[in-house]
């Protein structure tokens, strides 16, 4: 089963020790197979929209800065649980903030 774990952005300043933790963690999961890409994201993007035959292109940022999505990462596990589990750990080396998780749908 694939989930896409998407975070927001949060008031906390990584600092050394965290990108060295998240080092070892993004090395783990990798080492495991669980780990299919991970990346950060622009904050603004572009909408596609369509109603009818007409197709409308808008720049953004479309939310509030704390609203968007910041990063993501696409991971491959056995079940629901191992999805909630990792993004547990993940959650608990950056610390206060929010993610989501999602299972993705087809092949």
């Amino acid at each position: 089963m694939r989930y896409l774990m998407t975070t927001k952005p949060s008031d906390t300043a990584p600092d050394e020790a965290l990108y060295a933790e998240m080092g070892r963690f993004i090395e783990e999961l990798t080492a495991s197979g669980v780990l299919l890409a991970t990346g950060g994201l622009e904050p603004g993007g572009v909408l596609v929209s369509s109603a009818g035959d007409e197709i409308t292109v808008t720049d953004g940022p479309f939310a509030e800065a704390k609203e968007a999505v910041v990063g993501f990462a696409l991971i491959e596990v056995r079940s629901r649980e191992e999805a909630i589990e990792l993004a547990r750990r993940f959650r608990r080396i950056v610390g206060d903030g929010v993610s989501v998780v999602q299972e993705v749908f087809g092949p």
